[in-house]
């Protein structure tokens, strides 16, 4: 469960009323964290000595204010070359508002240019992990919010730097724990620092028995005494499942990416943003041809209040499309709208469910319940229901996003081309991708993002992807129907008016390879929409027997047996049979052989109708891969979405045979 701080201000200054402490120094904070975090870790010396593309990573416990953040920022920006990236994995249990983060940070306006961006990224601050793109992408901060003990249990990381920070021990002793030092030294290396403003004897000596050397020195200010150390060896992580693993990064920064949709725009993006030269190709005459080309996309976050693995990715991934959103989009009201997505309580079982989700502990800057009366003055029409209602959320044309996503330009798009063979080149370490007509690009690496086409490859036939087609409905609006204010979902959705539509839908058809536009979907549809909302039924009818359907579309979504997304590397599936075969017999063995993966192979599908909501941060997953870097992710989340885990569930119940 999420609490926001308990803020006093003193002097101007912000108090922790839970805590009672302060989040800096009332002579200086910025002095104070320039001298015990970026001196004590000799920040800028090692940033400007990091090479080429080179990539340095600190974790901070306690975001606070976000003002270590911001002073790491600025002293990567002076100090590192141009082409190195930093990333900042921080925890904090109690996150700020942003009212009041931008009110601390207005404090120092010598760092306004980073505080007006991180505020920007900021939002509101569900449980899990929120990744922020910041300087164009040369600075990533994962921000993590929950306890920092779980936490740093399920980090995939390899830190640099430590900044330990948060309240005192004396204040919050429960952070200060051996699991935290142990854990400091499990994702550390020979030579990753640390430097804290506490130099109280349990936390020195917890670090020294996870194997950092402990030096006290001067404090700041008042404070006499602080502690900075280095790690002399790592402790042995623990043991990670190698079909789990993550395979080398690649020194050669040069991509495919096969399939022009949102899967593909995103990877593409996040790769490109990281100084990769990337070719994007789709077979179609232009992108977003297919599922990603609707009129009006919705983010819809249907979420379980026991907080499963689709609930975590989904509060991630809906926090990270509102970043991209807001920063490749801004104020594009032809693009976008956060107009509000409003979910109906349409029955007494979904009304138990949002009644649940209420009571999970999410901020109500996120989602709040409504009753029927509140419903219908967000809405602006009248509605029989309660419901739940998520301020931030809205429409978006698909199509506009993947053009921002692909207008960088280190992205070359190769329209109307059908990759028809997959070919890698050992001795070159260089995939080799070719139509009808010869080679269409080379890369170290290929990202295969062509939804169910993905298992169209010899590579990646093994992959159970699966096709449901969809056919959403547009409907002429009315004086009437333009009053509809907020995206209206129940079993399916409709949006307020777009250049004088509404769109409306969606069906879900098994078995159908057609994309056909068919007459009695759109029935089905306009009858969804009687049973959520008759008075807008009656409001896009006017004086016509039913409302006026001007247009439509049909496409597949692609989806996995267990509905979460395919995102990550690919193995040989025959190689995969023969080294793991043991877990047939035996599914608790703790295996060590590396997994026999397809050198630079990775697919991005199975984003199902949650497209706008996973396939934007389904790039900074690939990114993380084949950059090894941070994860935006938990452990157990990125295990979720890999690819492999159906040919290990298969494995282990004995279906696979070489």
């Amino acid at each position: 469960m999420t609490h926001t701080a308990e803020l006093a201000w003193h002097d101007g200054q912000p108090y922790s009323t839970r805590f009672d402490d302060v989040y800096f120094s009332k002579a200086s904070g910025l002095e104070e964290t320039r001298h015990v975090f970026l001196k004590h870790n000799q920040l800028a010396e090692r940033f400007a000595a990091l090479p080429e593309h080179g990539q340095f990573t600190i974790a901070e416990t306690g975001f606070g204010t976000g003002l270590n953040v911001l002073c790491a920022w600025q002293c990567f920006e002076e100090h590192a070359p141009p082409s190195a990236r930093l990333h900042v994995v921080s925890t904090e249990k109690f996150p700020l508002s942003r009212d009041d983060l931008q009110r601390a940070l207005a404090l120092w306006p010598e760092l306004q240019t980073y505080s007006e961006e991180l505020a920007t990224q900021y939002g509101v601050m569900t449980p899990g992990w929120h990744r922020m793109v910041l300087a164009g992408g040369r600075v990533i901060v994962t921000l993590v919010i929950g306890d920092v003990l779980d936490i740093v249990a399920d980090l995939d990381v390899e830190v640099d730097a430590w900044f330990l920070d948060g309240f005192a021990p004396s204040r919050n002793p429960e952070m200060w724990q051996p699991a935290l030092f142990e854990a400091m030294a499990r994702l550390g290396h020979a030579g990753t620092t640390f430097a804290t403003f506490t130099s109280a004897g349990a936390v020195r000596r917890g670090l020294q028995a996870a194997g950092f050397t402990v030096e006290k020195v001067a404090g700041h200010g008042h404070k006499r005494e602080m502690c900075r150390g280095v790690l002399q060896t790592a402790i042995e992580p623990h043991w990670r499942a190698p079909w789990f693993q993550r395979p080398a990064p690649h020194p050669d920064r040069t991509a495919i990416v096969i399939g022009g949709g949102m899967a593909g725009a995103a990877s593409a993006y996040s790769l490109a943003i990281r100084g990769w030269q990337v070719t994007l190709i789709d077979r179609h005459d232009s992108l977003a041809a297919e599922a990603s080309g609707n009129p009006q996309g919705v983010l819809y976050a249907k979420l379980s209040a026991h907080f499963t693995p689709l609930t975590r990715l989904v509060l991630s991934g809906y926090a990270y499309t509102l970043r991209t959103l807001h920063s490749l989009l801004g104020k594009d009201t032809e693009a976008w709208q956060a107009c509000g997505v409003l979910q109906a309580g349409f029955d007494a079982a979904e009304q138990k469910r949002q009644a649940e989700l209420t009571e999970a502990g999410l901020p109500t800057g996120f989602v709040h319940g409504v009753d029927a009366q509140q419903a219908a003055a967000l809405a602006g029409i009248p509605l029989e229901h309660p419901g739940l209602f998520f301020p931030e959320a809205g429409w978006v044309h698909p199509p506009a996003l993947v053009a921002a996503l692909t207008r960088h330009p280190r992205i070359t798009v190769r329209t109307g081309e059908a990759v028809i063979e997959l070919a890698r080149h050992p001795e070159a370490a260089l995939w080799v991708a070719s139509g009808a007509n010869g080679p269409l690009a080379v890369g170290s690496a290929v990202i295969l993002a062509g939804a169910a086409d993905t298992a169209g490859f010899d590579m990646t036939c093994h992959l159970p992807l699966k096709r449901i087609r969809g056919q959403i409905t547009e409907a002429c609006a009315t004086p009437a129907s333009q009053r509809l204010a907020t995206v209206l979902c129940g079993e399916g959705y409709i949006s307020p008016a777009r250049h004088n539509r509404h769109c409306l839908g969606a069906t879900f058809t098994f078995d159908d390879d057609s994309c056909e536009v068919r007459a009695e979907e759109h029935q089905h549809n306009l009858a969804m929409l009687e049973e959520l909302s008759p008075a807008l039924f009656e409001a896009l009818s006017g004086d016509t027997a039913g409302p006026e359907v001007i247009g439509g579309r049909a496409a597949h979504r692609c989806t996995s047996p267990d509905y979460l997304p395919m995102i990550g590397p690919v193995v040989s599936r025959e190689d995969f049979v023969d080294g793991y075969r043991a877990l047939a017999n035996d599914a608790t063995l703790r295996l060590a052989s590396p997994a026999p993966w397809q050198p630079g192979l990775y697919v991005n599908t199975a984003h199902g109708s949650r497209g706008l909501i996973t396939a934007p941060l389904s790039g900074e997953i690939l990114a993380s891969y084949l950059c090894g870097e941070a994860a935006p992710l938990p452990r157990s989340l990125m295990d979720a979405v890999h690819p492999n885990r159906f040919l290990l569930r298969d494995l282990i119940r004995g279906k696979l045979h070489r």
